[in-house]
């Protein structure tokens, strides 16, 4: 749940870990008896703890079509991001995925643990998806289909300009969110936009940039080869190579390369919350909220940190459970964009080469934030409020307590 030490230090998270315990058992126990779906459930929860939780208050038709969908896109990126799969096997595999979730006999053997569990036994996968409305399949089909050969593409291709990076992200997540759109449509909660194409693919380039960007150390260290795709067009500006980032001597310029990464992130954050905003249903608002709140708190941590070259940067526990147990109103997105938008300012040295870019776009989102959000209203999500000094205070006499009861039983 997390360590003590951690608690101590952030004891208004306490609440909201203990809450987010509960809702995950509670989660565990809701799997359902059939068979196909049992597997579906408890995969996702091995695969995606978080995304498991968020999509729990879907409808059951909704989210059987969503679990499925999130499923089916993460066995055709075990397939790309297994880099022992000779590529002559590989392609066509990709390229093919989109007519394998029709057959109940396919599987493949490649991946790591439960992902290699998910491809082994991807059957069940197959049965749950045949077992969904014509709309969402159709829907699922579409974006496996563009998916796979966007994939197959950069396979065979380097990331070389912001354009071939805006690109990728868009096979790898942009589509996600077209998806998720789609699907959304398709149950009749939610209803078009004029730019909802425009504004899905946005949101999913923020998670996917997020996510290449404080991957850095895992993915270049990749088995038996590295998979990288920071676009050449900005780290050529610091190194002759991508894993020179590695080395301490080159710990200045890799921080350099890492905010000017960041910086091309932030571009996408007005259309992400443009996209929450225009959502009408609470469930489905939340589970697509939380994750775009980790991905700039994210990159509000990755800022300036040349940590992000040599170990694992990522968000506490406990700030995580907080977000999931404050948002719920599109107020509370833009508070906690808002705050966020100030840690990562107040991390902006002004000697960066692209500090004044890295601060207007903050400015843009602060903004928008202020424009459209009750601000004055929020409890902060970055700092502890007032009440964890007492919080903290009851934890420790509390310890005291039990500590002088244990004495007097000795």
């Amino acid at each position: 749940m997390g360590s003590l030490s951690t608690i101590l230090r952030h004891p208004d998270e306490l609440y909201p870990l203990l809450k987010l315990k509960i809702a995950i058992n509670k989660a565990q126990k809701k799997i359902p008896l059939e068979p196909n779906l049992a597997f579906c459930y408890s995969m996702l929860h091995k695969v995606s703890k978080s995304f498991s939780l968020v999509i729990q208050q879907l409808g059951t038709e909704l989210r059987n079509a969503v679990c499925v969908f999130y499923l089916i896109l993460r066995a055709l990126d075990t397939v790309e991001d297994d880099t022992s799969v000779a590529m002559e096997i590989k392609l066509p595999i990709l390229i093919a995925f989109h007519r394998h979730i029709y057959d109940g006999d396919w599987h493949f053997s490649c991946g790591t643990k439960e992902y290699k569990v998910l491809m082994e036994q991807f059957h069940h996968v197959s049965a749950a998806f045949l077992e969904l409305e014509k709309g969402y399949q159709e829907a699922i089909e579409d974006i496996t289909k563009r998916m796979g050969a966007g994939m197959a593409k950069f396979i065979c291709k380097e990331v070389e300009t912001i354009d071939d990076y805006d690109e990728y992200c868009h096979y790898a997540a942009g589509l996600v969110g077209l998806g998720l759109s789609k699907i959304f449509i398709t149950s009749e909660l939610e209803m078009l936009t004029p730019d909802w194409k425009h504004i899905s693919n946005s949101t999913g380039l923020f998670l996917q940039k997020t996510n290449i960007i404080k991957d850095y150390l895992e993915d270049i260290n990749e088995i038996p080869k590295s998979r990288m795709f920071w676009p050449r067009e900005i780290w050529g500006k610091y190194v002759d190579k991508l894993e020179d980032f590695k080395k301490e001597e080159n710990s200045t310029k890799a921080v350099q390369c890492l905010n000017e990464m960041v910086t091309n992130a932030l571009i996408h954050v007005e259309d992400c919350l443009k996209s929450l905003a225009s959502l009408r249903d609470p469930a489905i608002f939340q589970s697509c909220a939380i994750p775009q709140i980790v991905a700039i708190g994210t990159l509000a941590l990755c800022y300036n940190n040349v940590q992000v070259f040599g170990g694992v940067v990522r968000l506490r526990r406990g700030l995580i459970a907080k977000i999931i147990d404050r948002t719920k109103t599109m107020d509370d997105v833009y508070g906690v964009f808002y705050d966020f938008s100030c840690m990562l300012q107040s991390k902006v040295d002004k000697n960066d080469p692209n500090a004044m870019k890295t601060l207007n776009r903050l400015e843009t989102i602060k903004k928008v934030c202020r424009e459209n959000g009750v601000l004055h209203k929020r409890k902060t999500y970055v700092k502890d409020d007032a009440q964890s000094k007492i919080v903290m205070f009851v934890l420790l006499l509390a310890i005291v307590v039990m500590y002088l009861k244990a004495n007097q039983c000795k």
